[in-house]
């Protein structure tokens, strides 16, 4: 048995932050019921990140919407609108990321569903939360990462603000309020009640840095600094960072940069003997580790570095990834099908209970598909 087995979660959420939150729960056992706007459903459905078409509609949409149910309502639409009231009456969780108001104008905010619903754990993400200047703007993870100083971390010194290559944000905040939705759940295992859960992808943006943040606020409000070539982290010393090799690419992180210079045959590391030259003069040693790693290949290092301890790496791509035995036996790609046959294999839960890895072979619903027998299973309608 899953852990959420029994809970009935009503997601009014479209496109990642809340669609993930709800994916993680729905993967630990909760059932999930997807609210839909008629025809075009979850704008999700639609919003393509590259060329790929899965069975007409967006990759993305199949890849977080797995193992959910589709209510098909419109909520302009009155007896729509009373279907999903009483919906909400059954729910144990009601989920959102609406624009602040919205759900309120309808009716269907977090005091008008307590007062049907007095132990309802109610759970919304915000781009930028219901106060400030900000409150209002539309809540797009590449703004996010813009906006809170995310895009000064990855990339070398004179690369400018550089994106993480992942809606990273939405992760974030849907992982947080999955968090936030799980701790009100256990709480109500000891005491009854009613629970409000929210969520900012501002919030989860600025906590997401607090390890830098936090030496930002105790440096004097110094910036961080990337170096000048292979930076991968702005505030750590040389050797940390992805390197070329003659035939790939390499990834070192920390290490004691004369031992380096030993092991690898290069004298010239032997320079900086303090542990506080890995910092100071961390341009100069990773200019001189880049050249010198050209000079062979990555596997002909690693032979080199693993057997010392060395923390390194070889640097694959996805296709090298998914054919390495290390890849393999985490068993981490499962096939869903949906209810028209067509199949489709994506990633499953990452975490194990007692042992159990969770998979569901359910793949995404169609749009209204179980509007239906779930009006039929609540008795939904006058």
């Amino acid at each position: 048995m899953k852990p959420l087995e029994g809970y009935l979660i009503v997601d009014f959420s479209q496109f990642l932050s809340g669609p993930s939150a709800s994916l993680r729960l729905a993967d630990l056992g909760a059932r999930v019921i997807k609210i839909e706007k008629p025809e075009t459903g979850d704008i999700c459905r639609q919003l393509y990140t590259s060329n790929v078409v899965m069975n007409g509609e967006s990759s993305v949409f199949h890849a977080i919407n797995r193992n959910k149910e589709s209510l098909q309502a419109d909520l302009k639409n009155t007896e729509d609108l009373a279907i999903i009231k009483k919906l909400v009456k059954n729910a144990d969780v009601v989920m959102h990321n609406f624009r602040p108001g919205v759900m309120k104008r309808l009716g269907l905010d977090y005091e008008s569903a307590q007062k049907t619903n007095k132990d309802i754990v109610y759970a919304e993400i915000s781009g930028y939360g219901n106060k400030g200047p900000w409150k209002d703007k539309p809540g797009q993870d590449l703004l996010l990462q813009a906006l809170t100083g995310l895009t000064w971390l990855s990339g070398n010194k004179n690369d400018g603000p550089v994106p993480m290559g992942l809606a990273i944000v939405d992760i974030l905040a849907g992982a947080h309020l999955a968090q936030g939705i799980l701790a009100c759940l256990v709480k109500q295992t000891i005491k009854k009640g009613s629970a409000l859960v929210q969520v900012s992808m501002l919030e989860s943006a600025i906590d997401f840095q607090f390890e830098t943040i936090t030496t930002y606020q105790q440096d004097g409000g110094k910036l961080p600094e990337r170096t000048a070539t292979n930076n991968a982290h702005a505030y750590l010393g040389a050797p940390y960072g992805i390197y070329k090799t003659k035939d790939g690419y390499l990834a070192l992180a920390m290490g004691i940069i004369p031992q380096l210079g030993e092991l690898l045959n290069c004298p010239e590391l032997k320079k900086y003997p303090e542990p506080k030259m890995a910092f100071d003069h961390r341009d100069e040693i990773k200019n001189i580790l880049g050249n010198h790693l050209e000079k062979n290949t990555t596997k002909y290092w690693l032979d080199i570095l693993e057997p010392a301890d060395i923390w390194c790496a070889d640097v694959l791509t996805w296709d090298r990834l998914m054919e390495h035995n290390g890849f393999k036996a985490l068993d981490m790609v499962q096939e869903v099908k949906m209810s028209d046959g067509f199949n489709y294999q994506t990633t499953r839960c990452p975490i194990k209970i007692d042992g159990e890895t969770y998979t569901n072979a359910l793949g995404s619903p169609k749009l209204g598909e179980h509007t239906q027998a779930i009006i039929e299973e609540f008795n939904l309608q006058k």
